[in-house]
């Protein structure tokens, strides 16, 4: 057992974090759970008996600049911010919890690296971020790194894949949301694939996400200054995983390769999400997150077969 520590846990009982805070209380920490207050964890734990809550509406309290003090004031030896999206509110927090010498582990997303240029990514390759979410997250790392190399507040920053798992809904193997994919492969029908099929995606369960922040938070001496990737122990291609996954009911994926602008005119809605995920190719190395903190990932496949099976789609195994 690590030595106890208060943990505050910002988003406490979003995806990630219904899986983090029990971790955490059997690991000998005390915990204060922040949250909005607006919905349960996502899976009942003994372990929620033990937490201390705390309802605290982040944007709102943020943008009125009292959210840093009010967790500063929670005394804190650890601070995990699962919901900070803004570079302004982590300036904010940080600045607050300077003086209080805790120590910060922030989320931040393997979508700081922008389209990939080498496989698999290392969490130190240059970094050409696009789009809003991206960008944010680059900058707030960057900001962090600069931080604690200053001598300032130490923190850590872990890079989740696509967040997978029983409750949220997975990133299908065409990069979308679309429940028809998920139909199209449990019944045999076609499913059109954009080009050739070959972009990778690095799906990760939300409990291994949870295990790299509680390694992280029980070795701050090491993990302090660094990034980690949380993601599966290999990225899947699109046909791999439109293979693997047509296998979970017993048949031959039905696949098609057209155009992307007969993609798109097929997927409506559903386009731009699978743009965003395929264009980008990500395949991210764990080899940092397994010598330096112990990380034990699982599989891509068993991440998102859990999160199907939670759909009802599939009989639980």
């Amino acid at each position: 057992m690590s030595e106890q520590q208060h943990v505050v846990v910002v988003g406490a009982t979003g995806h990630i974090g219904s899986y983090l805070v029990p971790r955490l209380v059997r690991a000998g920490h005390r915990v204060t759970a922040v949250s909005r207050g607006t919905r349960e964890p996502y899976h009942a734990d003994a372990a929620w008996e033990q937490v201390e809550t705390v309802v605290a509406d982040r944007e709102a309290e943020a943008a009125a600049g009292t959210f840093g003090t009010r967790m500063a004031d929670l005394h804190p030896d650890v601070v995990v911010d699962l919901v900070c999206f803004t570079l302004d509110q982590a300036r904010e927090l940080v600045e607050a919890l300077r003086p209080t010498g805790a120590f910060l582990a922030h989320c931040g997303t393997i979508w700081v690296h922008g389209v990939a240029d080498a496989s698999p990514l290392r969490e130190d390759d240059p970094k050409e971020p696009f789009g809003p979410y991206g960008t944010q997250k680059a900058a707030i790392e960057e900001f962090l790194h600069a931080e604690t190399r200053s001598g300032g507040l130490r923190s850590t920053v872990v890079h989740p894949g696509h967040i997978s798992g029983p409750g949220w809904p997975v990133i299908t193997p065409l990069g979308n949301l679309d429940p028809g994919v998920w139909e199209a492969l449990a019944t045999g029908g076609e499913l059109l694939v954009p080009g050739l099929g070959l972009e990778t995606m690095h799906h990760v369960h939300a409990d291994d996400v949870a295990q790299v922040f509680e390694l992280a938070v029980a070795r701050p001496e090491v993990s302090a200054g660094q990034s980690f990737h949380a993601v599966s122990d290999r990225a899947l291609t699109v046909r791999g995983f439109a293979r693997a996954a047509a296998a979970w009911w017993g048949r031959e994926a039905n696949l098609r390769s057209v155009t992307w602008e007969e993609f798109r005119a097929a997927a409506g809605e559903h386009a731009e999400a699978s743009w965003e995920h395929l264009s980008r190719s990500h395949s991210a190395s764990t080899e940092k997150g397994r010598e330096l903190l112990g990380y034990a990932p699982g599989t891509s496949l068993d991440a998102a077969r859990a999160a199907v099976e939670a759909m009802g789609l599939l009989p639980r195994t």
